[in-house]
């Protein structure tokens, strides 16, 4: 047995934590980019307690998913300012950014010169300037994870910046921060670290760590998932997603991802969809897939025995198969009103371009059985409808 688990320096968690950040950051910087999303002023608060402990601020704002070009300008004004710290608190989106700003400030060169699938994949070779993640959603796990998601628009595509050197410094997870949520991001956020956590525990990589991460992080986005979605100020279930939306992140990070992730990066880059409702809406029909490519051409693969305990997990049932969870998983989606792609413009001519471009995706890589073109052909025909 062989295995690696890498993860971030620090995990802060617990409510309220968030007001312990500046005294955190003192210490590893004068000058902070202090990254926000649409509405900054949510961090207005931080924005003053890093001025208390004496740092120097520098706001910018995340105002979509990131783009190379968004990087960029961020970059640019984290070194005209004199940054030698980044603070990001918000989604994934802004979180991602924080990761390749914070790497750029130290390594030369372009930012193509890193991103896997359209640069030259470079290794980050210098340590990124001390970086602190903040989250206040709960899906994307990406505070414990070492590649930034970025759009890359010329190329229609989500690629990744990756080193084990991005790992932040510092995460602090206030689950009272994702209490104004509103229903329709739990939903999508809360299903995106569904998704991971599913994703990793069938993994070609998953190990014992992670499994029982995901084991963990099942159980807590069962029970509070769809009572996060009716209940925002429920803050116990807000909790369980929190540490859910975690324990994906450093599953994913460890064990990689499959088909559902490797199908999102395409779709991702070429369409204005939220990310969560893609993995939502591809999830059961690729669960389905792999189940049943599983049971025809590997009928022994311990695999199967994972989707039959994923399944027990999820429903609460002890004797559950395998096709039970698939169906939960469905009753869920529907439940939290997860549309089909067809509504993000996505159309059946759409299929084979993004089959093909699914197929390069470096999660792809890590699903537990290769599908074929057909089968991944049948699981975007069902999530379009």
């Amino acid at each position: 047995m062989q295995f690696q688990f890498a993860t971030a320096a620090k995990i802060v968690f617990g409510p309220g934590t968030v007001n312990d950040v500046p005294s955190y950051a003192s210490g590893m910087g004068r000058h902070a980019l202090l990254l926000t999303g649409r509405n900054a002023g949510r961090a207005e608060g931080l924005k003053a307690g890093l001025a208390s402990a004496g740092l120097s601020v520098t706001p910018f704002s995340i105002s979509s998913e990131p783009t190379t070009d968004l990087v960029l300008q961020g970059a640019g004004a984290a070194r005209d300012a004199g940054c030698d710290l980044v603070v990001a608190q918000g989604g994934g989106s802004v979180i991602d950014a924080g990761k390749a700003i914070a790497a750029l400030l130290t390594n030369p060169g372009d930012l193509f010169d890193y991103l896997e699938v359209v640069g030259k994949a470079r290794a980050i070779a210098n340590p990124p300037v001390p970086y602190v993640a903040v989250p206040t959603t709960a899906g994307t796990g990406t505070e414990v994870t070492k590649n930034a998601v970025i759009i890359s628009p010329g190329h229609k595509v989500k690629v990744s910046m990756r080193s084990d050197l991005m790992l932040p410094r510092l995460v602090v997870v206030d689950p009272e921060l994702s209490c104004s949520m509103p229903p329709e991001v739990t939903a999508a956020t809360g299903l995106d670290a569904l998704t991971q956590l599913i994703e990793a525990f069938v993994t070609q990589k998953a190990g014992p760590l992670t499994d029982g991460i995901c084991r963990e992080g099942l159980a807590r986005a069962a029970r509070s998932l769809q009572r996060a979605w009716e209940n925002g100020n429920d803050r116990a279930a807000r909790e369980d997603m929190c540490l859910a939306s975690l324990f994906s992140g450093m599953a994913l990070a460890n064990a990689g991802l499959g088909a559902v992730h490797g199908f999102a990066a395409p779709i991702g880059g070429s369409f204005d969809a939220p990310h969560g409702v893609v993995c939502a809406r591809l999830l059961p029909y690729v669960m389905e897939a792999n189940i049943n490519a599983l049971a025809s051409r590997r009928p022994n693969s311990p695999v199967i025995r994972r989707y039959e305990e994923m399944a027990r997990i999820l429903t609460g049932d002890p004797y559950a198969l395998a096709a039970q969870g698939v169906e939960w998983v469905k009753r869920l989606c529907r439940k939290l009103g997860i549309p089909g792609l067809s509504i993000l413009g996505l159309t059946r001519q759409d299929i084979p371009g993004i089959t093909a471009a699914a197929l390069r995706a470096s999660s792809m890589k890590g699903n537990p059985i290769a599908l074929t073109e057909e089968e991944l052909f049948h699981v975007m025909r069902k999530a379009i409808s």
